[in-house]
């Protein structure tokens, strides 16, 4: 499986409204309940007010689409990331798996991958 890592870096951070958010940026992420307001985009496009934010985040995707009917894909990376000891935060489109991890273990989690048999490969 293709492994694509992308170079930017991310932030995750809780808003208070929609109307600060630049949905024409090239990564965001959107997710709403009745208790928050959260988004995840490149560090440089974080809104300028935000109520909290995470800083120092990295991700890789899975290359390609995904069919709904493939099962276990995020769960296996995520096993072979958790017993190196490497949290990490999923985000899923319609087509692929994002996942992010703090940037300090991000080279960690990417040598882990390709040892359990992944392909990585770089964003250009």
């Amino acid at each position: 499986m293709l492994i694509r890592f992308m170079k930017e870096d991310f932030t995750v951070c809780q808003i208070g409204d929609l109307q600060q958010v630049d949905l024409d940026m090239p990564y965001c992420f959107l997710a709403k309940t009745a208790h928050e307001l959260s988004l995840v985009c490149r560090s440089e496009d974080v809104p300028e007010k935000v109520l909290r934010r995470e800083d120092d985040w990295q991700a890789f995707y899975i290359e390609g689409s995904l069919d709904f009917a493939l099962t276990g894909i995020l769960a296996g990376i995520a096993d072979v990331l958790t017993k190196k000891g490497i949290s990490l935060l999923a985000l899923s489109t319609y087509d692929t798996d994002y996942i992010l991890v703090k940037k300090e273990k991000m080279a960690q989690a990417l040598q882990t991958l390709a040892e359990a048999g992944y392909t990585i490969m770089s964003d250009k």
